[in-house]
């Protein structure tokens, strides 16, 4: 699959670069996209959560009224679970909630997530650009030149660059990530995928060193 390149101003340019069919026009997996996204999205949770038993609950342990004769329910302490104050049945404790997934898997929902985008005409290849210094300004008229500055948007780099990210992390709508940082959340998560054109090439050597091992 051919797509043209464009510069930053939004003017096409006389490049084009070969989508690998390989990545970008598979058969997508859903079960292989929900899989690992839960993982994604587990790793998040801080499984901090906890809840008191009976054990655990400050209180008498005395009898409060006799077993039979009241007409209610028999109860044996104050730490009763169905008393105000008491104790919590069943209730949540910390846990961690990671699950593992292996690596061809996780490397069929990326190609999975990205075949999507690309048969949506989600994608858009940029020539190679960078800025002197952070400058957020700039980052949202690139956006502007594509119309893109309200829709989420995930820009694709062949390696990090640090004063990219920084122009574009007070964007609430914008993400940044590297070629081999790519997760398929992000990928799924983002309206429009922006790759620089070097990224296209290391996307296809990030697959290939997964497949290798």
């Amino acid at each position: 699959m051919e797509i043209e390149v464009y510069n930053i101003n939004g003017s096409k340019t006389a490049k084009k670069v070969t989508l690998d069919d390989a990545i970008f026009s598979v058969e997508p997996n859903d079960h292989a996209i929900y899989l690992d996204v839960k993982a994604y999205m587990n790793k998040h949770r801080q499984g901090t959560h906890s809840s008191k038993e009976k054990s655990q609950v400050s209180g008498s342990t005395r009898k409060i009224k006799k077993q039979k004769g009241t007409g209610g329910a028999r109860a044996g302490s104050i730490k009763n679970p169905l008393f105000v104050g008491g104790a919590r049945v069943f209730g949540p404790h910390p846990r961690v909630y990671d699950i593992k997934l292996n690596k061809k898997l996780k490397r069929i929902a990326r190609k999975s997530a990205l075949s999507y985008k690309a048969k949506e005409n989600k994608i858009l290849v940029l020539e190679d650009f960078t800025f002197e210094t952070p400058q957020t300004k700039k980052y949202i008229e690139i956006l502007n030149n594509f119309n893109l500055s309200n829709k989420k948007t995930l820009l694709v780099l062949s390696e990090s660059n640090k004063i990219v990210y920084l122009s574009s992390r007070n964007l609430e709508k914008t993400n940044v990530a590297s070629a081999s940082d790519l997760n398929t959340y992000d990928i799924l998560n983002a309206q429009n995928l922006i790759f620089v054109e070097s990224a296209i090439s290391e996307i296809s050597k990030v697959f290939n060193k997964s497949e290798e091992k």
